[in-house]
């Protein structure tokens, strides 16, 4: 038998058992590079965008610097969506991703968008809280404007999102299309965004583990809703939650602008928040996120729908491996 026929007879027998043989272009370190470019890309594009805007406002920007500065850190990331959305649609072994980013996916509904706000808002919300009456942090009123809120509301969606498209929408598809294996495409883009906080301000391997089970979490609302909508909205709303709304940082980072102002002189370290990191850098984050995990990985194995999403409605599967 000759080695063309020897590999045809692997392809089908992989085809015949529904497992499929994986592309250069769908292992792990390739996967990795691709999205770590098109972060980098992304932010320089936004980073851009940002400068025209400041150009564009003038005096305006400099007269409310604290708002301009805080919306514009998030806004950076718009270049990101441009950037992905541009890679993704050029290709079409990748275009199919498309469709778990709109409302083709089930799970990507108003019903679950809500879900994911208050899950980020009730989980960061319970943290601080804790923090607060430990005597961990001391938090004061600064005052509201309506209008700079929703604006940098938005813009922290806009940031949150991005990742999201990124690591839940990108490269947990393509790591599932290369593998079939949900646990590989989980654990896989999981990993990368807590690698991505890495260089942040004040990080630490607690913290690190912090950022990876927000990554699982976040993967489980794809996995078992089918929804990145939840997964936008969930990481929106923690980051509002800590940054804008009581002036804590946001994986180490402190903007100028939120609506409650932290008293950084009397901050403490504990189990319940973390001088350098804020809330995601504690013990008490990582069991409130183990105990998400486990609610959503119970009821997803009892309702959730286990898909291998947008691969199996494009017939690149015909055998879900549930693992």
């Amino acid at each position: 038998m000759t080695d063309t026929e020897n590999t045809d007879k692997v392809e089908k027998s992989a085809q015949g058992s529904g497992i499929r043989t994986r592309r250069l272009g769908e292992t792990l370190p390739v996967l990795y590079l691709e999205t770590l470019v098109l972060t980098i890309v992304g932010q320089n594009l936004g980073g851009i965008l940002v400068v025209i805007a400041g150009m564009c406002l003038g005096s305006l920007a400099e007269q409310r610097y604290d708002v301009w500065f805080t919306a514009s850190m998030y806004a950076v990331f718009i270049g990101i969506w441009m950037v992905t959305l541009l890679f993704i649609g050029l290709s079409a072994k990748r275009k199919p991703i498309l469709q778990a980013v709109g409302r083709k996916s089930a799970g990507n509904n108003w019903k679950n968008l809500l879900l994911g706000f208050v899950l980020g808002f009730g989980m960061n919300g319970l943290c601080i809280l804790a923090a607060y009456l430990h005597k961990d942090i001391v938090i004061q009123f600064a005052g509201v404007r309506p209008v700079s809120l929703v604006l940098i509301f938005v813009m922290v969606f806009v940031q949150s999102s991005a990742e999201e498209l990124l690591c839940r929408g990108f490269l947990y598809q393509m790591l599932l299309k290369g593998s079939g294996r949900p646990v590989y495409a989980i654990v896989g883009n999981s990993m990368f965004f807590a690698v991505m906080h890495l260089f942040n301000k004040g990080v630490t391997l607690l913290s690190v583990f912090n950022i990876f089970l927000f990554g699982i979490l976040f993967s489980f609302m794809v996995y078992y809703m089918d929804s990145l909508w939840c997964a936008f909205a969930a990481h929106a709303a923690w980051n509002f939650t800590q940054n804008i709304l009581f002036g804590l940082p946001n994986s180490g980072i402190v903007v100028p602008y939120s609506v409650f102002k932290l008293d950084t002189a009397s901050a403490v370290n504990s189990f319940a928040y973390h001088v350098g990191f804020g809330i995601e850098g504690t013990i008490l984050a990582d069991v409130v996120l183990l105990a998400v995990c486990a609610v959503m990985c119970l009821w997803g194995r009892k309702y959730g729908t286990k898909t291998l999403g947008v691969w199996r409605q494009a017939g690149e599967w015909s055998y879900v491996n549930n693992e």
